[in-house]
């Protein structure tokens, strides 16, 4: 296994759509999802796709959480060539972040439950649904894949801001309330 360096925004790879993979049992497939799992437990984020280790793949790691809460030592779920359909009208915002964009989060509206297809790592077929944070998870994940990064779902550039200001921008959105509703739940969650 190998430690994979992440791309950071600016480069071209985390804005070009990856490629589906056609064999789940390639050597160089599971070279790059061994590769990914220590990455992703290095960097402690809750998810990583492989436009951003360099890797034009489908390929994603997700860490499932149990509610609220992420188990940052379990195994994370291989998703080979996901879909993601939502499976209802709700949008939830909360602050997102990302291991390519260090540093910043940004408030991210996002469905609020989707309904996964992929291959596990063994090819084998996923169908399930995915709810909350697990959704936003894999929403952002799969944007990764599409070459889309969570600035590109902002609303406003005012909503986003360096870690270190999140919680005096949480408490500026919660008083003046964004979109008529309060933001009470859309606080800090780990990077993706």
């Amino acid at each position: 296994m190998t430690l994979r360096k992440i791309a950071l925004l600016g480069h071209p790879v985390l804005l070009e759509p990856a490629r589906p993979v056609a064999d789940p049992e390639d050597a160089e497939v599971r070279a790059l999802v061994r590769d990914m799992t220590e990455t992703l437990a290095d960097s402690r984020g809750l998810g990583l796709a492989a436009p951003q280790v360099y890797n034009g793949l489908r390929v994603l790691l997700a860490l499932e959480p149990g509610g609220d809460e992420v188990d940052r030592l379990a195994e994370p779920l291989v998703l080979i060539n996901p879909v993601l359909t939502p499976l209802d009208d709700r949008r939830e915002a909360a602050f997102e972040g990302c291991l390519s964009i260090p540093g910043l989060r940004g408030l991210v509206p996002r469905h609020h439950s989707v309904g996964l297809a992929a291959l596990d790592a063994e090819g084998r077929p996923v169908e399930r649904e995915a709810k909350g944070l697990f959704a936003r998870i894999l929403q952002h994940e799969v944007d990764h894949l599409d070459g889309v990064l969570y600035l590109d779902r902002l609303t406003s550039p005012r909503h986003l801001a360096f870690d270190s200001e999140l919680a005096r921008l949480s408490a500026y959105l919660d008083e003046h309330a964004v979109a008529g509703r309060p933001l009470a739940e859309s606080r800090p969650r780990s990077d993706s």
